[in-house]
């Protein structure tokens, strides 16, 4: 298994402790993960860890087939940054009774109403090698005046992912 050369970091906004910002009933401090529905869960577990250097790791007990995708050490659950939920079509009953029945048409064309996730990254270089040794189609853009350069490609289910990196390392 090759080592990739460059790193996923999300940042997360400090939590706003006055209790004017937060709402003090119900306080929320950031975006824990996303889960994908997929009919192919090979695929998905090939991109998240061939592509994105994400490592599979532990998952609670399910009615249903899936992984979770760590980035990070795997004993911090909120490591766990992507869940991919596997529909067997042989039998959907555990994930139907568990999060509720989808349409397969979902699956088709990405996201729905989300246009993209974003991650925080450094090491643009290394991921712009390793992309091509992939043969992972991706664009780039740089972000007028925020000192941002962005990298999209996207997952086996259609999910866009955009990769921020310092304009600096652009050069």
């Amino acid at each position: 298994m090759s080592t990739a050369l460059f790193s996923i970091i999300i940042l997360l906004p400090a939590a706003d402790t006055t209790a004017a910002n937060r709402g003090a009933d119900m306080p929320i401090s950031r975006i824990n993960h996303y889960s994908i529905r997929t009919t192919d869960l090979e695929a998905s577990r090939r991109f998240y860890t061939e592509v994105m250097g994400f490592s599979v790791g532990p998952r609670p007990p399910f009615p249903f087939p899936g992984l979770w995708l760590y980035n990070g050490p795997h004993g911090v659950y909120d490591n766990a940054v992507v869940h991919i939920i596997g529909i067997d079509l042989n039998d959907p009953e555990g994930l139907k009774k568990y999060l509720g029945d989808r349409d397969l048409s979902y699956l088709k064309g990405g996201t729905g109403t989300v246009d993209h996730i974003a991650f925080s990254a450094t090491g643009l270089a290394a991921m712009r090698e390793h992309l091509k040794s992939k043969d992972v189609p991706h664009r780039e853009r740089t972000v007028p005046a925020l000192g941002l350069h962005q990298v999209f490609l996207e997952d086996p289910s259609k999910v866009t992912l955009e990769l921020n990196y310092p304009a600096d390392e652009k050069a």
